[in-house]
């Protein structure tokens, strides 16, 4: 998949959210939907997610959230709670969606169990998707609804239910297979691949929460911090707390929010490595000191979203409502800059789509992007500032196409032996700290070294560079785990020859 490809990928994107933004005034409310299930009939029964559930409500309630709590959910319940759900969401609201109970992988498809889920054996994967409820729909069905930003917690990380003794259990290990989430959607796991999550430390550990559930609800309640900060405070947390009694326990996030979401109060940093910001889409705190109202003319400004290629930066901008023409300049000095039109007419105003992107040099400085447009009344609107910062924006894009193409990061050749290539990994270096394999084993337990980033030319293989290890001419797959540059680590992804 060539940068440049990507690059007019992410300016079709950007055209149909241009062509799809026009409506009513969005609304901002907060409204949430928690369930917990321990009382399973026909599987092994949990003994928290009940009360993991409540400390959720209890905590979402705090800032600001309408809350449903839905206990001990058959299918038919289940339903009836999500239609519940959908119809406490309204286009523009911040939606978040939590869940306690068992969770199970089908070929790379997720599922919520409903108590009165059967008992299955080995070949009867078909009887679990139809009585069990997708994950990924109830993502989706948020969606359809308008929320502006969505928020899915699955505490669904356990063994698998279905092993009996005697029997040849349903093929999986339990838990959840990793997620690509839409744009607008941050979702979070109690555990990572492979991983059980924590009910408690030890005999002694009277909490009534699991070990997951009660540093996010803390961290949940921690003034200023967005969701990637909340979701990385945890990670550490949790991880901390399993290790004290040898027990590996690291938490899960994957972000395809645009810009910092804050559930309590103002943004504010802390010592992790930022995401770029391209918008500020804070949320209203639940209380705060009186402020001065926002400008009217900033309730629509625009987003951008920055793609590095071999020629340069490709900057697409999203716009909320239709425009007639689109201007840029760099640094707040000099003549404003049109950026042309494409060949497409928006039938929202019968006249030709202003190109949405612009080129920058590939040595660009950071600086602040000013953007304006003439709305579809004639009326200038703007200068929006958007910052630029190429560090910054370079590991978000690489991270996104690592996501992306995570099918590719290892490949299998037969020469003089069986060797591994990890070319794909050595491209997109710049947003990757570490690299961990696995041969044969679950478990990446081996450094992969990668050659230094280089910002001029991020995407070249050095002619030095080692892009390949050698294994056993008997291995059967490879495991690895990456390092993201902000901290946060990747799925762990298994290749078999």
């Amino acid at each position: 998949m060539s940068k440049r490809w990507l690059s007019m990928l992410g300016m079709a994107v950007a055209v149909l959210a241009t062509l799809g933004a026009a409506g009513p005034a969005l609304a901002d409310k907060r409204v949430a939907l928690v369930m917990g299930n321990d009382a399973y009939k026909n599987v092994t029964s949990l003994k928290k997610a009940v009360n993991d559930a409540r400390a959720m409500g209890e905590t979402l309630k705090g800032l600001g959230f309408q809350v449903l709590v839905a206990e001990n959910q058959s299918r038919v319940g289940f339903a009836d709670t999500l239609l519940a759900f959908d119809k406490m969401i309204e286009p523009g609201d911040t939606a978040f969606f939590f869940f306690a109970g068992h969770g199970f992988e089908i070929k790379g498809d997720n599922y919520l169990l409903p108590t009165d889920v059967p008992a299955a054996t080995e070949g009867q994967e078909e009887l679990i998707r139809d009585a069990s409820v997708s994950a990924e729909r109830v993502i989706d069905r948020v969606q359809k609804r308008g929320a502006r930003t969505a928020v899915f917690v699955f505490d669904a990380c356990r063994n698998n239910p279905f092993e009996r003794n005697g029997t040849r259990a349903l093929s999986g290990d339990g838990g959840l297979a990793a997620m690509t989430p839409p744009e607008g959607v941050f979702i979070v796991y109690s555990a990572g691949a492979k991983q059980t999550a924590l009910d408690r430390l030890s005999d002694n550990d009277n909490s009534p929460n699991s070990v997951f559930t009660r540093n996010f609800t803390r961290s949940l309640q921690e003034p200023g911090l967005n969701l990637v900060q909340i979701a990385k405070r945890t990670q550490s947390e949790v991880r901390d707390m399993a290790n004290s009694i040898h027990h590996i326990q690291t938490p899960a996030y994957y972000d395809q929010i645009v810009g910092d979401v804050v559930l309590n109060g103002e943004a504010r940093k802390i010592d992790v490595v930022e995401q770029p910001r391209t918008q500020l889409a804070s949320l209203p705190p639940v209380q705060t000191a009186p402020r001065l109202a926002p400008q009217p003319e900033n309730t629509n400004a625009p987003i951008a979203s920055f793609s590095r290629h071999n020629g340069g930066w490709t900057v697409v901008f999203s716009l909320a409502d239709p425009a007639l023409a689109i201007s840029w300049r760099m640094g707040g000095a000099g003549d404003f800059r049109e950026t042309g039109f494409m060949d497409a007419l928006d039938p929202r105003t019968r006249k030709r789509i202003p190109n949405p992107s612009i080129e920058l040099d590939a040595d660009a400085p950071a600086a602040t992007i000013e953007i304006r447009y003439v709305d579809a009344n004639g009326d200038m609107q703007g200068p929006f500032p958007i910052r630029f910062d190429p560090a910054q924006a370079l590991l978000k894009d690489q991270r996104k196409i690592l996501d992306m193409t995570a099918s590719s990061w290892l490949a299998f050749r037969e020469f003089n032996g069986l060797l591994v290539y990890y070319t794909h990994l050595v491209s997109y270096r710049c947003a990757i700290r570490q690299v961990r394999i696995g041969v044969d084993s679950s478990v990446p337990d081996k450094t992969v070294q990668l050659p230094p980033c280089d910002p001029r030319d991020p995407y070249s293989v050095p002619h030095d560079a080692q892009v390949l290890f050698k294994v056993p001419p008997s291995t059967k797959s490879v495991s690895v785990e990456l390092t993201y540059q902000d901290g946060s680590l990747s799925e762990i992804k298994t290749f078999r020859r």
